[in-house]
């Protein structure tokens, strides 16, 4: 697979979504390819942040050649800060789409359970609308009644919501959700902070149900080489022969059998 360069991107449109929480489209050729739960590296136009920061994508318009994100900021003087101030016709540099997404191939005819929670929720809009599967179960949760995209996802399956707070849905976690809904699944495709993947892995394999899991972790140079961004797995890596495997080239997606976490 050819190196993927360095491009321009142009913004489009960012509004607040909530508390901290921005969403940004911006032109960019990486729409023509981008798939669901792939993600682009954005740089700053800071000199001492060498590094990208990397943004999972939240929906995909390649007719129009853009890509929607939706990201947290983080704190100041970092670079979620810096996007959160740009506005129609600034340009922000980008690299991608990244990483391996979502099969979805894998759901046609399944009850299927799409979860995210946190900043993994915003990754799950454009799986669900691109997976055809026999019944789309969307289980979201936030850390209180701010429940951005809520609206979208009604739109693309039935929607199950929790909140840390109570504030809206179930009080607790996606999981508390699931249990307090009584709701099955056939397959599991999930994205969030890692003690809620733990959890859906776990379920996953008592139940004997197929999860595939994105993980989230800090990386660096977003294209596999540096080694920044490895998770255990059970097969050693070609690359490093070592029990591991790379979230930012091998990933972000994996089947849940495949790592540890």
């Amino acid at each position: 697979m050819a190196e993927k360069k360095r491009e321009m991107a142009v913004v489009a449109s960012q509004e607040q979504l909530a508390d901290g929480i921005f969403s940004m489209w911006i032109q960019t050729e990486a729409a023509k390819t981008a798939k669901p739960g792939q993600f682009i590296s954005m740089y700053t136009n800071d000199a001492a942040k060498l590094l990208p920061r990397p943004i999972s994508i939240c929906e995909i318009d390649a007719v129009e050649e853009r890509l929607r994100v939706v990201y947290r900021v983080t704190g100041e003087h970092t670079g979620t800060e810096e996007f959160s101030k740009l506005v129609e016709g600034d340009t922000i540099p980008i690299i991608g789409p990244l990483g391996n997404g979502f099969p979805l191939e894998k759901a046609e005819g399944k009850s299927v359970f799409l979860m995210g929670g946190g900043i993994g929720v915003p990754p799950i809009l454009e799986l669900a609308k691109q997976i055809r599967c026999e019944k789309t179960q969307i289980v979201v949760g936030y850390r209180d009644e701010q429940t951005f995209l809520k609206e979208q996802f009604e739109e693309n399956g039935k929607v199950y919501i929790s909140t840390e707070d109570g504030s809206a849905g179930t009080k607790g976690n996606v999981m508390d959700a699931i249990r307090e809904q009584g709701l099955k699944a056939d397959i599991i495709y999930a994205c969030g902070p890692t003690p809620m993947l733990r959890a859906i892995k776990a379920f996953a394999e008592e139940n004997g149900i197929t999860c595939y899991l994105s993980l989230e972790e800090r990386m660096a140079c977003g294209i596999g080489a540096c080694l920044a961004c490895v998770c255990q797995s059970k097969e050693k890596d070609h690359h490093s022969n070592v029990h591991n495997k790379r979230i930012c080239k091998d990933g972000p997606v994996f089947l849940s059998t495949e790592v540890e976490i």
